[in-house]
């Protein structure tokens, strides 16, 4: 099974970029389903993208379609969200979530069997 841990988070002022990255334990990553998920204070845990196992699609939430970036490089075990034009109502704990198995939707928490333990991002206006 893999294991995910997260990494990059940090308090940037609005319209600043930061790169989050989610580092796998395990040999079978590259046949996982990757997302990143986020979760704001009294918010309950929200999709933000997702990516196939080989990276040939990507989704992405509305909210954050155009100014993120979700990237996989499957010999670093490792996905990126790269994240532009950052605005305050991103200010959440991000968490990398991966699925062997894809149940037809990216977008459901339950989608996912594996999580990693989240890293705060806060952006200042």
């Amino acid at each position: 099974q893999v294991q995910l841990v997260e990494s990059g988070g940090g308090l940037v002022q609005a319209g600043d970029s930061l790169r989050l990255s989610c580092t796998a334990s395990g040999r079978t990553f590259s046949s996982y389903v990757l997302a990143w998920f986020r979760q704001a204070p009294g918010k309950e845990r929200e999709f933000v993208t997702a990516i196939t196992t080989n990276g040939g699609r990507t989704y992405y939430a509305d909210s954050v379609k155009g100014r993120f970036t979700i990237s996989r490089d499957n010999a670093k075990n490792t996905v990126y969200l790269q994240m532009n034009a950052l605005k305050p109502e991103d200010t959440a704990v991000y968490y990398c979530a991966a699925t062997a198995s894809y149940s037809g939707t990216y977008v459901r928490t339950n989608a996912y069997e594996r999580w990693g333990q989240g890293t705060q991002v806060t952006v200042s206006s």
